[in-house]
């Protein structure tokens, strides 16, 4: 059973930053695609961040120039890196792992970011 944990989600003040982990099995690292998705209440699931096996990273509109992506060198854990956060970045953020069509394969349990002004 291949499991992504995330962790270091919290409650901070807008404005505030947060550094998101994902531990995955180091076999992820060598091929597959990742990313961060998150979920707000009362909303659909939407992507935040990839980044492909080649290391090229995409972000959406909205966490543009504040968020970052990236992988440790020992290639196991993805980190999200958020930066002027603003209320409307909270949601249950997941990490997903080795791209099938349009989704992913494997995905995380979610770690709650909760930002307040």
């Amino acid at each position: 059973q291949v499991r992504l944990v995330e962790s270091g989600g919290d409650s901070v003040q807008a404005g505030g930053s947060l550094k998101l982990s994902c531990v995955a099995p180091r076999f992820i690292f060598t091929g597959c695609e990742m990313a961060w998705y998150r979920q707000a209440p009362g909303k659909e699931r939407e992507s935040v961040s990839n980044i492909a096996y080649g290391g090229t990273t995409t972000y959406a509109d909205s966490v543009k120039g504040r968020f970052t992506i990236s992988q440790d060198n020992d290639k196991t854990t993805l980190h999200l890196q958020m930066n002027s956060l603003k209320t409307e970045d909270t949601a249950v953020y997941y990490c997903a792992a080795c791209r099938e069509a349009r989704t992913y394969k494997y995905w995380g349990q979610g770690t709650q970011v909760t930002v307040s002004s």
